[in-house]
């Protein structure tokens, strides 16, 4: 099961996994054009959602509950979702009304989703539900959501999602509830810019927060992040995440329910020279050990955009050598920069070296990071002696990286001017940071 969330994402479950590999958060879209095409639909429902009952003898909170749907492979138009809810699993524990989009009939309802998306920045949930205990439910009462969902479009025509795959549970609860307010993309900054950060967290539950944890996390181009005396600030060395700063910081303030907590002074960040796709992580908690009601709006992450390129570049080589002998035989990828690129969001790689080895010659050694594939792009499971290799980079290169491949050659035959094609290309979509794809391609040749 796949579950995602562009912008904010819950914490806990597959986003908080997410957070904690790549920047603790490019996007869905086909591997290579020519490969063969597929699509997948995906629901995207919190895995859990608590229910407070509310404070000072109020009646219990009602809360949103957003259910997204997506698929994955950009090159299809995806139409007419039908998400089906079940709400049956939640007698005695809660009620839900229902929005405009969604046609109830019992206990179960037709949700329409009239284009499902790809997952990017701009991706929002199509479905909110406004969920509330049901009266006379106690604390720690738990019921359960599912759901289904089809869609129209794709390699055969219909979509539809994984089985019995997505469901969340909701528990009627008591605690604090921090939320963090949601802030928009940055977009069109230029490298040196500063940026001030808008910040304001609220309570959203029913019992008061003894202090409150604020981690940030933020990527490599991005410097000088405010520094405040609640806080240590650590730098990660970049050897198996992207570079980046981390702040821990602790503010030792009673937030009662209904309250708002703003930082000392105002956060902001520098862009550095190598800035491009950045991205600025906030996690809060209440303190003492509190568990929140909620974590899905405990976190934030604040994508920032720099007018800037990275050039990407690959280098052949040229090999000789009689017939039956072996030879090595050297693919090169360069980032020129000015800047650095990091797939913060799903973790992909940013790019891969293809090799198309050259007639009258057998791999015999391959390289890490390089899998074998017939030349329309299926996997083969032999390492050695496939038509083709495509070499996967880490999710993120900094400005200056350059990643060297060799190959082991055998020359089974002797052909003058024999040739195979060098090339590099997206992990999904296209190379929108790219300003010259001149030198996106190269030659190996052979005697």
């Amino acid at each position: 099961m796949r579950r995602v969330s562009a912008g904010r994402s819950p914490r806990r479950g597959a986003g908080a996994v997410a957070v904690a590999g790549l920047l603790t958060a490019s996007l869905a879209a086909p591997a290579f054009a020519d490969e063969p095409q597929t699509d997948q639909l995906w629901i995207n429902p919190p895995y859990r959602q608590a229910l407070p009952l509310g404070a000072d003898g109020g009646g219990p909170q009602t809360r949103p509950l957003d259910i997204g749907l997506y698929h994955d492979n950009g090159n299809f138009t995806i139409t007419d979702g039908k998400v089906t809810v079940d709400v049956s699993g939640l007698a005695g524990v809660a009620e839900v009304t229902w929005p405009d989009n969604c046609a109830p009939s019992g206990t179960t309802a037709v949700c329409d989703v009239p284009v499902v998306p790809v997952i990017g920045p701009d991706y929002t949930a199509q479905i909110r539900l406004m969920v509330r205990a049901a009266d006379g439910a106690a604390a720690g009462a738990e019921g359960r959501i599912t759901y289904e969902a089809t869609a129209t479009g794709g390699p055969s025509g219909t979509l539809v999602a994984p089985h019995h795959s997505f469901d969340t549970t909701l528990t009627v609860a008591s605690g604090p509830d921090l939320a963090i307010t949601d802030v928009a993309p940055i977009r069109h900054a230029e490298p040196g810019d500063e940026k001030t950060l808008p910040f304001e967290l609220a309570n959203h539950g029913d019992a008061t927060a003894h202090g409150i944890t604020v981690t940030m996390r933020a990527s490599y181009g991005l410097e000088e992040l405010t520094r405040y005396d609640a806080c240590t600030y650590s730098r990660t060395s970049g050897d198996d995440y992207a570079p980046m700063t981390r702040a821990e910081c602790f503010f030792d303030r009673e937030l009662a329910p209904g309250d708002t907590f703003e930082l000392p002074e105002p956060l902001k960040v520098t862009l550095t020279r190598h800035a491009l796709e950045e991205r600025l992580d906030i996690i809060v908690d209440p303190g003492d050990g509190a568990e929140d009601l909620r974590g899905e709006d405990n976190y934030l992450a604040l994508l920032i955009g720099a007018d800037s390129t990275a050039d990407f570049s690959v280098t052949g080589d040229a090999v000789s050598g009689e017939a039956g002998q072996t030879v090595r035989a050297r693919l090169t990828f360069r980032n020129n920069g000015p800047g650095w690129l990091g797939d913060s969001v799903s973790g992909d790689p940013v790019a891969k070296v293809r090799l198309i080895v050259p007639e009258g010659t057998t791999v015999t050694g391959v390289p890490d990071g390089c899998s074998p594939r017939s030349l329309d792009g299926t996997y083969l499971p032999r390492q050695t002696g496939a038509p083709r290799y495509d070499c996967a980079l880490r999710f993120w290169v900094l400005e200056d990286t350059e990643r060297s491949y060799d190959f082991s050659l055998r020359i089974d035959s002797v052909i003058p001017g024999a040739t195979g094609a060098v090339s590099i290309h997206p992990a999904f979509g296209d190379f929108t940071h790219d300003p010259d794809d001149s030198n996106n391609t190269a030659v190996l040749t052979v005697n």
